[in-house]
């Protein structure tokens, strides 16, 4: 997608704080965090939202979570956990069109959200 920040950043068009990268999954640091810890994992393919994914992404955003976790184990959060976080559609929060994870860590959170 042309207009999508995304995908110019997966075509390195847009420069990022990368974390981890592979064929399928990239991570990078939130430009604007709202934890010490806020990074963003997004698929490579463009998938404007969860309700686009079809059976053949399913194999993706479950290496999704596999890859968080091997990022809070480098970010050496094993004890401490993490929170991962996906929005779909704009009164759920989405501002990408672009199906992404944040993944908050580094302090306490509480259950529900506040």
């Amino acid at each position: 997608m042309q207009d999508c920040i995304f995908c110019k950043i997966v075509n390195k068009e847009i420069p990022a704080e990368v974390v981890y990268e592979d064929n399928d999954i990239m991570a990078f640091v939130d430009v604007k965090p709202v934890a010490p810890i806020h990074l963003l994992f997004i698929p490579k393919k463009h998938i404007p939202t969860v309700m686009d994914l079809e059976e053949e992404d399913a194999a993706l955003i479950g290496k999704i979570h596999l890859v968080a976790a091997k990022v809070a184990k480098d970010y050496n959060l094993e004890d401490r956990g993490y929170r991962l976080v996906t929005n779909c559609k704009r009164d759920a929060g989405q501002l990408v069109f672009h199906v992404h994870y944040h993944f908050f860590a580094g302090r306490p959170f509480q259950w529900p959200p506040g």
